[in-house]
């Protein structure tokens, strides 16, 4: 039997081709199936049923840690962003110049941090993007004034958040392979996704780059 992914014989696109996060939490559902084979296990004996309920118990314990999980690596994020967003106004002063950091991305940090609205990856994907902004913006007043970069403060200010760059990426890296093991499980049947279904779960998003930036990827550097 051939290989039905041949590498060698295509189909090949030549051009390449771009790839974009989906924005959209899928609802888990299970079907009458489900249910009935539910009922056939208390048919089948109280045995069997009550250690399917054990197991569903498990499987009810195993997502709300993993949910757990998320805030955490989440809260590493939005911790790190929040960090950066002190550098960049530091910095946006050492250059004297106006660039006003949104108040709602602040407000929108500050909530995150306190636990409010967790599970809105998209949004949260929103402020990392214009954090990004603010950044991009104080990198090219920067490289206008090359004497600047001889300011040993502001030359500090840009070393710290080109380490919280590094450091955001590294949290979101982490934060996606959760996401990913979270929307792998909550798939698995019968158990989690009869768990899942019931408490109303969905997929989450992972973390996106914004097409400003795949832009810019796009150019020539050299």
């Amino acid at each position: 039997m051939a290989n039905e992914l041949d590498e060698l014989n295509g189909p090949v696109n030549k051009e390449g081709r771009d790839v974009a996060v989906i924005e959209k939490q899928l609802p888990i559902k299970v079907g009458v199936g489900s249910t009935i084979f539910q009922i056939i296990l208390w048919v089948c004996g109280i045995i069997p049923g009550i250690i399917f309920l054990i197991l569903k118990i498990k499987a009810g314990t195993y997502l709300s840690q993993l949910q757990q999980k998320l805030q955490h690596d989440a809260s590493q994020i939005d911790n790190y962003l929040e960090q950066r967003v002190v550098i960049l106004q530091n910095c946006a002063k050492l250059l004297d110049k106006a660039i006003d950091l949104d108040k709602t991305t602040m407000t929108q940090i500050a909530a995150y941090r306190s636990g409010h609205n967790p599970a809105d990856d998209g949004q949260r994907n929103a402020v990392a993007r214009q954090i990004d902004s603010v950044g991009r913006s104080i990198n090219l007043a920067f490289e206008n004034y090359p004497d600047l970069k001889a300011h040993a403060e502001i030359a500090d200010a840009m070393q710290q958040n080109a380490y919280l760059q590094k450091e955001i990426t590294a949290a979101r890296e982490l934060y996606n392979d959760t996401v990913n093991l979270w929307n792998r499980e909550i798939y698995v049947w019968p158990t989690k996704m009869i768990v899942a279904a019931k408490r109303g779960y969905t997929t989450r998003i992972p973390f996106s780059t914004s097409e400003e930036i795949k832009e810019q990827a796009r150019g020539v550097f050299f």
